[in-house]
């Protein structure tokens, strides 16, 4: 059917294909133990009628602000609850109560959630 010079033809053809898309396959998308995991420290809440979203991680949040941009909060040491701050950017707040200080104005979190990705 095909020539002999024809790649196909080869037996190491085979085990080479099936290789190749176990590797592929590992690469498609992360484990469903990962989403768990960043399930349980990343959160979404609302900021002015619109989203943020807050993933908490060793010693920082990373927060998706409504307009694209990222902003990373390092945590300082706190008698009570949350406290993160980057210089011009403060969090603060206890368990998903949570206040956002920028330039001295206090805004609250409202509704957060657990994050789930779209799918």
């Amino acid at each position: 059917m095909f020539p002999s010079w024809f790649p196909l033809q080869r037996p190491l053809f085979a085990p080479v294909a099936v290789a190749a898309a176990l590797a592929l396959a590992g690469c498609a998308s992360p484990s469903a133990k990962e989403e768990q995991d960043a399930a349980k420290t990343t959160f979404a809440c609302g900021l002015g009628g619109e989203r943020i979203v807050l993933r908490f991680d060793v010693d920082e949040v990373r927060m998706l602000m409504p307009d694209g941009n990222r902003v990373v909060l390092y945590q300082i040491p706190s008698a009570s609850g949350v406290h993160y701050s980057n210089g011009s950017l403060e969090l603060r707040g206890k368990g998903t109560d949570l206040r956002l200080i920028r330039n001295g104005t206090s805004t609250g979190l409202t509704d957060c959630q657990p994050y789930a990705a779209p799918k």
